[in-house]
């Protein structure tokens, strides 16, 4: 299938009129920034020829005054409008581009690493800043200002005198179009190193704990040392590049300038043009070193803009795999609570291993499932199929009997709660991620309070929670650091249960709290979520006990299905783990 188009003009056009009065104003500068040169050798020539009085003297000083103001204030008014606009398109920019990766699926981010990821949000937008703000304003300032001069330079002093200066100007042109070609391809290579250097740091930062513990800090620091050596010699290559090519533009414009030498002096002596004209005509001569200037630095900026963007472009290009399949009529449904499995075969998207062979389920609404099986069985898959975060194929899971997918995913996922294996604490307050699936604000409704309180108390995190010093404005480090494995688990219980969802799934939700604390929870369970679904994934049997039926996988397989007394009665694998966990429990007593 062939993917969309991303463009970055929706954006330009949005600030087509700042851009155009940005624009307007700079046009203004340069036209005023003509007549310093010539308003000076009008000074020159009438006092050197006795023409101008002090009175003549004094009027060109102040339409220099005049030209000087103006082009001050002009500055400000294009600087406030182009590079406000670039700052505006950056924000807009960003701001989509963190919204579509919201709706891409689990799909995207398996293969798409944060620190590269986090790049796109710094230095490449940074370098698309630049583009449609500075290097819009060099690059029509570089062509306004050269036209303009030349223009100039041929009323105001002599036509023969301009083409002798500009025609080596020209080679400028043919370096551009070969500079730009390889810087590109330069700037290409310098983003995806610091992509690279970005997820080191990332990676290494966020897993600091296990490198300590392994005591791999030297490995880890060598690692890094490389990456940061690829990036240094990478953003070497622009370097050198620009270094080769900004000396060349020197050198074309000083042989510029030594042809005015040598034609000019020797117009002067034969008296074509007078003095002042020839110091306004090397003025002038001067001011095309910036537009010689600009020139290279647009083609720069451009290249590094169209390298960022390739790659931009590229996420927004992005189109997710699970979507909503309903019609309108249908978006206001609700979840009861009841599933089904028909004969479920599931294989993930890059794979033709099933994970999930044949499954056949069903979960009436009130009931508790307990999922059991070995680490590798399919259980976290299944859980992931319930939210939608992969799609089965059509007809193999039904929810309240109708299809999953003809629920609206912000449906679909309003009626069911969460908690995954990996229990995830965002950097804010434990109130705050408590509250985090609620709607309302607590600012807005501090009834809520109460509420979160509750759902606390129920997943045993209440107490803890009011030993700490500053309660539950406590803040939590990033993901939950500053918590033990026990108090991120039950804070994501807590966030979990006050969503008071129709359907619940824990994912290994209890395996890192005591066997007395496991059974309060469970017991809070039955009480709260009576007359609600919930599903617990669990490797110890004690998790799964007060089930009201317990599902065995064996390698992505049903094997087992029952309450605890049947399958203890089969003496299969749910009753060989249970005898096995009973006899640990045996001997840490002892």
């Amino acid at each position: 299938m062939e993917k969309k188009k991303f463009s970055l003009w929706p954006y330009v056009l949005r600030y087509k009129w700042h851009y155009m009065a940005g624009i307007l104003i700079l046009i203004i500068v340069d036209l005023a920034g003509l007549y310093v040169p010539q308003y000076t050798g009008e000074i020159i020539d009438g006092l050197s020829e006795g023409t101008l009085g002090m009175d003549g003297v004094k009027m060109l000083l102040l339409k220099l005054l005049v030209v000087g103001v103006t082009m001050v204030l002009c500055r400000v008014g294009w600087r406030f409008f182009i590079n406000g606009s670039a700052r505006g398109i950056e924000y807009h920019l960003r701001n989509d581009m963190f919204g579509h990766l919201e709706t891409l699926s689990a799909r995207y981010f398996n293969h798409h690493k944060t620190g590269d990821l986090m790049a796109h949000f710094t230095n490449d937008l940074q370098a698309v800043r630049m583009a449609v703000g500075h290097a819009v304003i060099a690059a029509f300032d570089a062509v306004v200002m050269t036209i303009m001069v030349l223009v100039k330079m041929a009323l105001y002093v002599d036509v023969k005198l301009m083409l002798v200066a500009f025609i080596p100007m020209t080679l400028v042109a043919v370096g551009c179009y070969f500079y730009a070609k390889e810087s590109k391809k330069r700037q290409l290579a310098r983003q995806k190193a610091f992509s690279g250097l970005s997820d080191k740091v990332q990676e290494s930062l966020a897993g600091v704990r296990v490198l300590k513990a392994f005591v791999q800090e030297e490995k880890d620091y060598q690692a890094f040392e490389e990456a940061s050596l690829n990036n240094m010699d990478k953003n070497l290559a622009v370097v050198k590049l620009r270094a080769i090519f900004h000396p060349i533009l020197d050198t074309i414009t000083g042989i510029s300038m030594l042809l005015t030498l040598i034609v000019g002096g020797k117009m002067v002596l034969d008296g074509r043009i007078g003095v002042g004209q020839y110091v306004a005509f090397n003025s002038y001569i001067g001011m095309l070193v910036w537009p010689m200037i600009a020139c290279g630095d647009s083609v720069n900026t451009f290249s590094q803009a169209a390298a960022a963007f390739q790659r931009i472009a590229a996420i927004f290009r992005e189109e997710p795999d699970i979507l909503d399949r309903v019609i309108p009529d249908e978006e206001n449904q609700e979840i009861a609570g009841e599933i089904e499995l028909k004969n479920l075969t599931f294989a993930y998207p890059d794979s033709d291993i099933p994970v999930l062979k044949n499954i056949n389920l069903h979960v009436q609404k009130g009931e508790m499932l307990g999922i059991l099986g070995r680490t590798g069985s399919g259980k976290s898959t299944l859980a992931d199929l319930l939210l939608r975060v992969y799609d089965c194929e059509e007809g193999t899971l039904l929810i309240d009997g109708k299809p999953i997918t003809s629920y609206p995913l912000a449906v679909l996922r309003k009626d069911m709660a969460y908690v995954p294996q990996d229990n995830f604490l965002f950097s804010d307050t434990l109130e705050e991620n408590i509250a985090f699936g609620l709607e309302e604000r607590i600012e807005d409704n501090p009834a809520l309070r109460q509420s979160i309180e509750q759902a606390a108390k129920d997943a045993c995190i209440h107490d803890n929670i009011m030993e700490f010093p500053e309660g539950y404005g406590t803040l939590v480090g990033e993901r939950g650091v500053t918590l033990s494995g026990g108090q991120k688990q039950r804070s994501s219980i807590a966030r979990a249960l006050l969503k008071d969802a129709s359907i619940l799934i824990l994912d290994d939700s209890l395996s890192a709290v005591d066997t007395d604390t496991e059974e309060q929870i469970l017991d809070n369970l039955l009480r709260i979520r009576e007359g609600k679904t919930t599903i617990v994934i669990a490797h110890r049997i004690s998790t799964l006990q007060k089930a009201d039926h317990v599902a065995v996988l064996t390698e992505g397989e049903l094997t087992e299905y029952g309450t605890h007394e049947e399958l203890m009665a089969l003496g299969g694998f749910y009753a060989h783990i249970y005898e096995k966990q009973q006899l640990e429990q045996e001997l840490t007593k002892l």
